[in-house]
Order: structure tokens, then sequence, then C-alpha cells
């Protein structure tokens, strides 16, 4: 009898033991890589944010923030009819025109549709002036470039993997459903009549941009085609359709940190947002940016507006924060342009060539899929932040290193320690009982 109790206690410390060794914790687990974003701060809420002067007409959709002169006078400028109360109570004090210099009218139209405005300098030549009135700019327009600088030269760090170039055409293919990163020189991007992208939906994509400066007018670059996961084809990106509902376009940066000047040419769309804080940015007189620009200046007139598609990516490698903005919904998805040629279904690039994966190796996905499964320095899908669920980042151990080994096993001997005891109590008690 003595035999089987003190087994049945070695066995119980022992189990016990063994339990709080193998059963994961997820007090000390550790936080998936790749999980922060870069904080784009006040500027990430505006279309269009400016350290300088700003000449533009006849509208923008989204907000509009201008550190230097606003120059309206050429045919007027709305502001803001695309913006949504949410995101007009997120800006600073609901400005959604902000002016930190002179308001230039010369008798024009200027009206903010939803927000209000507000300019710090003078208003020049006198016209209809709606929702907008002289005050303090509630913007620090260089403590909000000092960030976009570091973030833009940050994301530069980061070694892409490099497009495939056939003729005419240039290509993108990523297979991260998280994130994906490349780099080109702007001589090659300039070169290119066609633009092709083709990531997993919803996956953050950074296209590092690099020389001094970017002219689409050189090619010229008429289109900017998205590989639609859902369609399995090439999708041209404009106001009134995107890939996959606008999924991918509001999730793509263009970030050019060392231009100082980037030149859009009018006869295409150009969608995703454009970080180029050190440039002039001339929009041209047609075709919108679908998408975000923060630079230095900016001139354009005619159709060459700003749509209000913000940007709702993680870029990598920053601080945890909440992306500014959140994908507009496309008015449409179904069909390729009247009168576009329509690009190859297949998962080869136009011209039949291979794109390489993201690092520069690889071959690009069979026709229709929606891209490998991330690797495991990535962030689950959709993560904004770096908040240690022990579920993401490539799966693994609950926990690494001594961290989490040494509490365990601390545990794990003072069971067995317990169990002893147990074991130490039931021979008194049956010496007690034969006595």
């Amino acid at each position: 009898m003595r035999k089987s109790i003190s087994a049945a206690a070695v066995a119980l410390g022992g189990s016990l033991a063994l339990a709080a060794l193998v059963v994961p914790t997820t007090a000390t687990a550790s936080p998936p890589q790749g999980g922060t974003c870069f904080d784009l701060g006040t500027a990430g809420k505006y279309g269009e944010f400016i350290e300088g002067n700003d000449t533009h007409s006849p509208d923008a959709e989204g907000a509009v923030a201008v550190g230097g002169n606003a120059d309206f006078s050429k045919s007027g400028f709305t502001v803001g009819n695309e913006l949504t109360r949410a995101e007009v109570d997120a800006l600073p004090g609901g400005y959604s025109l902000v002016v930190g210099g002179d308001l230039i009218q010369q008798n024009a139209h200027v009206q903010v549709m939803k927000g209000k405005g507000v300019y710090a300098g003078n208003r020049i030549g006198k016209g209809q002036l709606e929702g907008v009135s002289k005050g303090t700019s509630p913007i620090d327009f260089a403590k909000e470039f000092a960030n976009l600088r570091h973030v833009s030269t940050e994301l530069a760090k980061t070694t892409g993997g490099a497009p495939t170039v056939d003729g005419r055409s240039i290509t993108f293919t990523g297979t991260d459903a998280t994130a994906n990163v490349f780099t080109v020189a702007a001589d090659v991007l300039q070169k290119a009549g066609d633009v092709y992208l083709k990531v997993p939906a919803g996956s953050t994509t950074v296209i590092n941009v690099t020389g001094g400066s970017y002219d689409q007018t050189k090619g010229p670059t008429s289109g900017f085609w998205i590989w639609d996961n859902a369609k399995g084809a090439y999708v041209q990106d404009d106001k009134l359709q995107s890939a996959d509902g606008g999924a991918e376009r509001a999730e793509l940066l263009w970030n050019l940190p060392t231009a100082t000047s980037v030149t859009k040419h009018s006869g295409n769309a150009w969608p995703g947002s454009v970080l180029a804080p050190n440039a002039a940015f001339n929009l041209g007189t047609g075709g919108p940016v679908n998408g975000s620009v923060w630079a230095k200046s900016l001139t354009g007139s005619g159709g060459a507006e700003t749509h209000h598609y913000p940007f709702a990516g993680c870029l990598p490698g920053g601080t945890t924060t909440t992306p500014s903005g959140s994908p507009k919904p496309s008015e449409s998805a179904s069909t390729t342009p009247s009168g576009s040629p329509k690009p190859s279904e297949s998962a080869t690039t136009p011209g039949g060539t291979g794109s390489p994966t993201p690092g520069g190796s690889g071959s690009p996905k069979p026709s229709g899929s929606t891209g490998a499964t991330p690797s495991p320095s990535a962030s689950p899908t959709g993560s904004t932040g770096g908040g240690g669920s022990s579920s993401g980042g490539g799966g693994g151990l609950a926990f690494t290193g001594a961290d989490g080994i040494l509490p365990l096993t601390i545990g794990g001997v003072v069971v067995l320690a317990a169990g002893g005891g147990i074991v130490y109590a039931a021979r008194r008690k049956k010496a007690g009982n034969a006595s």
C-alpha cells in the first residue's frame, strides 16, 4: 500500500510539473515581427498636403492643407466634396482647407463643400468665398514635413524586389499577403508606356522610386493596370473602377524620397498615394491622382485633380499607429474601359516574361492566384500594430529563449517539491497507523 501511495504522489507531482513545462503561455509570447506602421501624422488625413505653395484648380475631392500660398485664381477651387462626417471630425479643428499663407482668388469662386476652411495670410483679389475665414493655421507644417521626410527616407532603406521590364511595359509582381516592397530607378519607370501591378488583394505595396526627378511625359506613361484577383485579369485604374473594389489602390504608396521634381502625364489616372516630400509636383492639365499627394509644392489644372482615396495601408517598420484614412469602395469594379486593350489574363507579364517576386527570385503565381502565405517576418493581413498576438507572424512557439523557459522551470521545481511533500506526509501517516 505504501508503494501505491508513493507512486501516485510522484506521478501527480511529475504530471503537474510536466504540464507546466509543455503548456504554452501567452504572457511571455513574442509579438509578431513587422507588425508596426509608420505614423503619417496629421498629414495622413489630407488628400493634398503641401509644404510650400499650391497653385491648383478646379477641385480636390478630399481635404487640402497648404503651408504657403494657395492660388486658386485660374478657375476657382472646391474642396472636400467626398469627405465623410467622421473624416471631417478627425481633421484638426474640422478644417478641410488650411492655408498657412495667402489665399489668392482674383475674383474666382472658392468653396469648402464639407468641413470648414481657414487662411492665415491675406486674401488677394476678392471673389465668392464660402466656408472659409481668416484665422490661425492649426497645423505645424515644419513638424509634419520633418516626419514625412523621416518616413520617406526610412522606407527607402528597405531593399525591394525589382520589376520586370518588357519593351514599353513594366510590371511589379509580389506574392506576400501583408506587404510588398519594390525599388525602381526613376529613369527606368518613366520610360514605361504601361505600368502593371500584381499583388494579393489588400496587401500594402510600397514602390520606392530612386533619382532626382521623375517625369511620366518622357514615355509617355498612359496607363496603370492593377491585377484583379477576383477576375483573374488586369484592370485599368480610373475613377469608376479599380481592381478588387479598390483594395490594392487604397494600400499603394509611391515613395520618391530624393526627387526634387515629379511630373504626371495628363493622359492617365495615377492610382495610389504619392509621397514626395522634397519635390515640386506638377499634376499637369488632365487625369487625376487616385490617392493622396504629399509634396513640397504643387501645380495642376483642368482634370488634374486629387481624388479622395485615402491611404489605408500599414507602412512597415515604424511606430505602432492606426493608418490614416480607409479604403473607399469603387463605384464600379466591373469592366475594362471601352476602347482600352484587353490585358492578358495569364499570370505572366505583358509580353510573356515572368516577373520575380519581391527579393528578386521566383516566378509569378498561377493565373487567378491571390498570392502566397505571408512570410514569417510579416504581420497578419490587416494588422496595424505590434500588439503581441500569439497567433500572428508565422506561428512558432509561444515563447522564445530563457525568458520563457526560466519561470516555467521554476514552477516545475515547485510542483515537484509539492509532490515530494505529499509522499512524505503519506509515509508518516502510514507509520502512525502501524504503531
